[in-house]
């Protein structure tokens, strides 16, 4: 219904026909005539719906040079489009090396942009079963206590935490480590210290908050 009566306007104007068609013939010839180019893109590698119990022990390139062709228009708004590389994790079943191989269809380039190459062609990732154990906490101390104090014990809260993270990654880690207390800054009424965390080895996590409270017995 809405095409007819357009129709019949335009039968009845005529003028407005004329520059409706004028316009678009002008349009046309404008990304007609611009010149095609090529560019290079750098891409972040990212993945999408990965296995729970499958994990990436090493992602060794995080960035992917995608050459692209289309007209000097469409290049220039690439650099608004954020181009990325995506890579389906979801048919990763088992422990193990996959090798993919990036096409266009792992680009989120635009219409009418031509995916020419991608340097590098492959990426590999080794993949491991996920694990988590609890690990025993170190507590680290620095300085000297005020007023010739001595620390005779302490105790952590919690002793040990749970982490998790590729099994071979998770089964090397012996202890999680506490940011330095400084013994200097403990007050003599109230020995209480909260420290944070470390895990040395980046691929492996904290499964809860990664702080513990540390209470010190002085003499």
């Amino acid at each position: 219904m809405m095409r007819d009566r357009l129709w019949r306007w335009a039968r009845k104007n005529p003028g407005w026909r004329i520059l409706a068609l004028t316009l678009s013939v002008i349009i046309w010839m404008n990304v007609a005539t611009e010149p095609e180019m090529s560019t290079l893109i750098a891409a972040p590698v990212q993945f999408k719906d990965p296995p729970d119990s499958i994990e990436v022990t090493a992602r060794a390139v995080e960035l992917v040079q995608v050459e692209t062709r289309g007209s000097s228009g469409q290049l220039r708004d690439l650099a608004n489009s954020r181009v990325a590389i995506t890579l389906d994790f979801s048919r990763v079943r088992d422990p193990g090396d996959r090798t993919f191989t990036i096409t266009r269809a792992e680009t989120n380039l635009p219409r009418g942009v031509e995916f020419l190459r991608a340097s590098p062609a492959q990426l590999r990732f080794h993949f491991e079963r996920s694990e988590r154990r609890r690990v025993p906490v170190t507590v680290r101390f620095q300085g000297k206590l005020p007023n010739g104090l001595a620390l005779r014990s302490f105790t952590v809260q919690p002793s040990t935490e749970e982490i998790a993270g590729p099994e071979t990654k998770v089964r090397a880690v012996r202890e999680a480590l506490t940011d330095t207390i400084d013994l200097s800054l403990i007050s003599p009424a109230k020995p209480v210290a909260k420290a944070d965390l470390y895990l040395e080895d980046r691929q492996v996590r904290f499964v809860s908050e990664p702080r513990v409270t540390v209470t010190m017995v002085l003499k």
